[in-house]
């Protein structure tokens, strides 16, 4: 088979992507894209790719010789630039999330379903080791079916929000901290095979930087609460301005036991009723598979750049379905969206639509 033809347009997020696509052995970089020409310089010559492979006009971008488009812009950028890849006949791997309206979500899927492409959301936290490893766990039964669960995303990225020293906003400040919610909702939906019904949504309000009330990114802390078809119940918290270290918590609640990550690095910790001591055990967690080939390190985010893109080529060499089709991808995006039109409301619940 000949080898595949990426572009990747957004070089901040997709240096790391070049490595690992440039790493595998039935892939070749056709083009890079984006708007800053110093980034555009800077990893054309590292991967000593020509001037003429090289785009700071995205369309222009799309005419070049190309099988799929990677696409790692900013978040307001992805449903155009999907569509647009779409119809141009390229498979996409898209970016967390799909987009930032439910509208933009039905445009996406109705253009993947028309252009019998692949797509696939670029959830990366899905291919941690651990969370990979959990699935093993959880498809042998270990915790029996699985009742609740809960995920918290927490990390300040003030210095992303706005420039501290001209008082510039960036994109992220109009993201309210539910919508980026796919990192945690993600992971335990893919483990618990179950999808998002209903939806509530609170938050803090604005504590912590009163002078930004009217930028929803600075909300202090929102918790969406969910409702899943199977009657499971999810709870999700997310904050971009704590003050407190980065970390990613999930945790996962069985009728024969439970499976959570410490929020110590490196640690996790499971419970199997009849099985593991009466106060647990606790195990090595982490983001890296140690028998993973050395070219698996050289994305982001240990070894889960690695497999995602490993599974999505995969997907395409065989005419399969993708792990992270767009039906699941809206899935994850969409119940933040409502959970964050709950919260503006005091909290209602609200019914999340399911495209198909």
């Amino acid at each position: 088979m000949r080898k595949l033809k990426i572009g990747i347009v957004g070089l901040s997020r997709g240096r790391g992507f070049v490595s690992v696509f440039s790493s595998h052995p039935d892939v070749t970089i056709s083009a890079i894209c984006d708007i800053d020409q110093k980034k555009l310089a800077e990893v054309g010559d590292a991967f000593e790719l020509p001037d003429s492979a090289r785009y700071s006009n995205f369309d222009d971008f799309l005419n070049d010789d190309m099988d799929i488009v990677m696409i790692a812009t900013p978040i307001p950028f992805h449903a155009e630039q999907t569509i647009k890849s779409l119809q141009s006949g390229k498979h996409v791997l898209c970016e967390q999330t799909v987009a930032y309206t439910i509208e933009e979500c039905e445009r996406v899927v109705e253009a993947v379903k028309k252009s019998r492409k692949k797509y696939m959301m670029a959830e990366n936290y899905c291919y941690f080791h651990y969370i990979r490893e959990w699935k093993k766990i959880i498809n042998a039964g270990e915790i029996g079916k699985i009742l609740y669960a809960e995920g918290e995303y927490i990390h300040n990225i003030f210095h992303l929000l706005v420039n501290p020293e001209t008082g510039q906003f960036y994109w992220r400040h109009e993201r309210p901290p539910i919508w980026y919610c796919a990192h945690t909702l993600g992971p335990l939906l893919m483990l618990m095979k179950d999808r998002i019904v209903k939806a509530c949504g609170l938050t803090t309000g604005f504590n912590i930087h009163p002078q930004f009330k009217d930028h929803p990114g600075f909300l202090d802390f929102e918790v969406g609460f969910f409702k899943t078809e199977t009657g499971a119940v999810v709870k999700i918290l997310r904050s971009q301005v704590p003050a407190c270290p980065h970390f990613v918590w999930y945790c996962l609640y069985g009728t024969k036991g439970h499976l959570e990550n410490k929020r110590v690095k490196g640690e996790g910790f499971i419970y199997v009723d009849g099985k593991t001591p009466d106060d647990g055990e606790v195990f090595t967690s982490s983001v890296v598979d140690p028998n993973a080939p050395e070219e698996a390190k050289k994305g982001g985010h240990g070894t889960s750049e690695y497999y995602m893109i490993r599974d999505f080529l995969d997907s395409i060499k065989n005419n399969t379905e993708v792990p992270i089709n767009v039906f699941r991808a809206t899935e994850w995006t969409i119940p933040g969206i409502i959970a964050h039109q709950s919260a503006m409301k005091g909290g209602t619940w609200l019914d999340v639509p399911i495209l198909g």
